[in-house]
């Protein structure tokens, strides 16, 4: 199948065909490092991941850039005297690289600071002064803004009007030409710290936020590259005001975009401005990092999340039953491979880790995880039923599918079910090894009656037991 990815910009699904197939470029917005993630943010950082891995599976090599601004007016305003703007900007990329690290999140290719960029940015700004759509404040602020109205295709991401937009709000509007320009270079202020300004030709100042990704993103992937990716509330304005500036300034930019949806709580987006959002380091302290994972993957990309407790609850069982299976298949090829050479010296089934054509052609479509994660949990209910009639090859097929799956998703379940599932995973365990401990000593009194009541207990709560030479072994029903 063709890879279709549904394109923000064409507002509709299109047919991938990267620049260079040996190597897609990928620019995503990271965050700005004013104060620590909240769960939004993780879910955000974990849809690209997704993307990038499956990019990879399918190209083999992915040039991945996510950005830090790590100078803004929020990274200012929330500096203190004893914490200046730089310091607290290091901290917060520190809390927010930890919490990505934490569910798995692959590192960037690159991950440059914004800082580090404004040579390029100025350079971008100057050729749109030097191109008519820009112009420097003739108050001699030392701002620049970028004249939307002399670039045509300007709201083109969105689907605005020039007219139909609010005002920009990122700067003082008195120099202004029209009152949707947006700021490219911020003059100096005398309530700013003197190191967070850089000398320029308009005079001493600090980048706008949107001028930042552009210079970023061509710094790193080029004039043109394949994808620009982020969250659905960054389309506006800053989307649409990068693809006016870069394009304006000569430059192809992204010939993708791509949105992610939003956490949402009560039917609003999780935001710091709405005062209504959850840490992630507190999401991660009650919950292992493999159910949150595979929590804010469950949902389409695109598509907006609702969580609550039932969410994580659902991961962990999901996350339970894979566990489950692996177990039970990893002691029947391995007693297998001990009753004789067919299996070879590891002790399982010779048979290439491959994803299931059904796995392929959902996650082609339009990066489908849900679909994705339905074909999984269909092989291990298949693998299940394999070592149910004591099929070993079938077993080592639905096993090695299962693990090829896992490693494309970023969910390394160990075949284990403590590791899996974490606290409740391990609960599970002890009540069931206390009944199944019940079950052998009825049976040793010959009491079949009792022996009988526990087994149908544990059977009517989903658990399958199974007899063996060294003993009783418990897993989920698939």
């Amino acid at each position: 199948m063709t890879l279709r990815l549904y394109d923000t910009r064409a507002r509709q699904l299109r047919d991938f065909v990267p620049l260079d197939a040996s190597n897609v470029t990928m620019y995503v917005c990271g965050p700005t490092v004013q104060s620590g993630p909240h769960i939004g943010h993780v879910r955000a950082a974990l849809s690209f991941d997704l993307l990038r891995r499956w990019l990879t599976h399918r190209y083999g090599r992915v040039t991945f850039v996510r950005n830090v601004t790590d100078i803004d007016d929020k990274v200012l305003a929330n500096a203190t005297e004893t914490e200046p703007w730089w310091a607290l900007a290091y901290r917060m990329e520190q809390e927010f690289s930890q919490a990505y690290a934490a569910v798995g999140i692959l590192p960037p290719t690159y991950e440059p600071r914004a800082t580090a960029s404004i040579p390029q940015m100025q350079e971008i700004i100057a050729a749109l002064i030097e191109r008519g759509h820009a112009y420097p404040a003739p108050d001699g602020s030392g701002d620049v803004y970028f004249d939307v109205r002399s670039w045509p295709a300007y709201g083109e991401l969105t689907n605005q009007s020039v007219d139909a937009m609010e005002a920009a709000a990122d700067a003082d509007a008195r120099a202004k030409r029209n009152p949707q320009d947006f700021a490219l270079w911020k003059g100096a202020k005398s309530d700013e710290p003197a190191d967070a300004t850089w000398a320029s030709p308009w005079g001493a100042g600090r980048p706008g936020w949107h001028i930042e990704c552009s210079a970023m993103a061509k710094r790193y992937l080029g004039a043109e590259f394949d994808i620009h990716g982020g969250g659905l509330d960054l389309r506006f304005p800053h989307h649409e005001n990068e693809l006016a500036q870069s394009t304006a300034a000569g430059d192809g930019f992204a010939r993708y975009w791509l949105h992610n949806g939003l956490v949402n709580v009560d039917g609003q987006k999780m935001s710091k401005s709405l005062g209504n959002f959850t840490l992630a380091k507190d999401v991660l302290a009650r919950h292992d990092p493999l159910i949150v994972r595979y929590a804010l993957a469950a949902a389409h990309y695109r598509s907006s999340l609702d969580l609550s407790e039932s969410s994580w609850a659902e991961a962990d069982a999901a996350l339970g039953r894979i566990a489950a299976f692996r177990k039970r298949a990893m002691r029947a090829l391995s007693d297998a491979g001990a009753q004789g050479p067919t299996f070879g010296g590891t002790g399982f089934v010779a048979v290439s880790p491959r994803v299931p054509p059904a796995f392929s052609a959902a996650m082609d479509d339009d990066l489908g995880v849900p679909q994705a994660l339905a074909v999984l949990h269909e092989t291990v209910r298949t693998g299940n039923s394999a070592l149910d009639r004591g099929d070993v090859t079938a077993a080592a097929r639905a096993t090695s599918a299962v693990a090829a799956m896992l490693d494309v998703l970023g969910l390394n379940v160990p075949a284990d079910v403590e590791g899996a599932g974490g606290t409740t995973a391990s609960a599970l365990d002890t009540l069931v090894q206390t009944l199944i401990a019940q079950r052998a000593q009825a049976r040793a009194d010959k009491d079949w009656p009792a022996a009988d009541r526990i087994r149908d207990a544990i059977g009517a709560a989903g658990i399958t037991l199974e007899d063996t030479p060294d003993g009783t072994h418990w897993s989920i029903d698939g």
